[in-house]
């Protein structure tokens, strides 16, 4: 597994080994050793989660605060989307930039969020199936969310907001400047 950190210290892209014959393929989702050298430090995960989604469908941005916050470990079983995490930890240099990911289910690759972010994808697909460990149980009490469109962000979403499919919760979310402080 090959771990990249991106500019966004903490979150990594995890490439998979894919070893693949005339059967088909393998390969190790996850090893809690490997993945604990490759993002230097040891994550419990405690929860599995999985969505599935038609094209135009935006998950989004969502967070855990306190001593709920959760750091997610994401991937497509199948289909495309644009995977995106915000830095909302207060005191970090990269407070408010975002960083993405295009997730698939043929280049398997994961994207690891560390706590103290904002989490949205969007399908790009006709269909997707996401799947996600957290290292936290959710808490209603504890949720948090930023405007998708939020125009101090702006996120290239890279597909047109009017096609878009967006509960009428995240579309109620706060801009960045109004959200609940993650911390």
């Amino acid at each position: 597994m090959k771990f990249t950190e991106t500019k966004l210290k903490g979150c990594f892209i995890l490439e998979p080994k894919i070893i693949g014959d005339e059967r088909g393929s393998f390969m190790e989702s996850f090893n809690e050793k490997t993945f604990a050298e490759g993002v230097g430090q040891q994550v419990h995960f405690v929860q599995d989660n999985q969505s599935f989604s038609t094209k135009g469908v935006l998950r989004g941005l969502h967070y855990q605060t306190g001593e709920h916050a959760q750091a997610k470990l994401v991937r497509v079983l199948n289909g495309e989307v644009l995977d995106v995490a915000v830095d909302l930890r207060p005191n970090s240099p990269t407070y408010g930039q975002y960083e993405t990911a295009l997730l698939t289910g043929d280049n398997q690759i994961q994207f690891y969020i560390p706590r103290g972010f904002a989490h949205g994808f969007l399908v790009l697909s006709e269909t997707a199936t996401f799947f996600y460990k957290c290292d936290n149980f959710y808490n209603a009490a504890s949720e948090g969310g930023v405007f998708f469109n939020d125009p101090t962000l702006t996120i290239d979403w890279t597909f047109p907001i009017e096609e878009m499919i967006i509960s009428e919760k995240d579309q109620q979310l706060p801009t960045l400047e109004n959200a609940k402080k993650v911390w």
